[in-house]
């Protein structure tokens, strides 16, 4: 197990926080693995400086792109990707 510090844009730490959030849409230059603690600290983009608030999350579940060949290069580049987030219905209290 392994700590990784990431800097966190305020409106994206906000929403983490709150428990909203609960992805990162990283570039993958940097090693991680299911079970690595991540410490996002909240960066002030404006100011280029930390906050000081910071807050720690594990790795549940990686997927890399590299490689992968679900769709054209064409079609990537006119729509480009969105990362959808999801709860089992169940958990959220609702019924069929």
């Amino acid at each position: 197990m392994t700590s990784i510090h990431k800097k966190v844009w305020p409106e994206y730490f906000e929403q983490i926080i709150a428990g909203k959030k609960k992805l990162e849409l990283r570039l993958a230059d940097f090693e991680i693995h299911e079970g690595d603690i991540l410490v996002l600290e909240e960066w002030n983009k404006d100011k280029k400086e930390y906050t000081g608030r910071k807050v720690e999350v594990v790795a549940t579940y990686i997927l890399k792109t590299k490689g992968l060949t679900f769709w054209p290069q064409k079609a990537i580049e006119q729509h480009g990707f969105q990362i959808i987030q999801f709860e089992m219905k169940s958990k959220l209290g609702f019924s069929d």
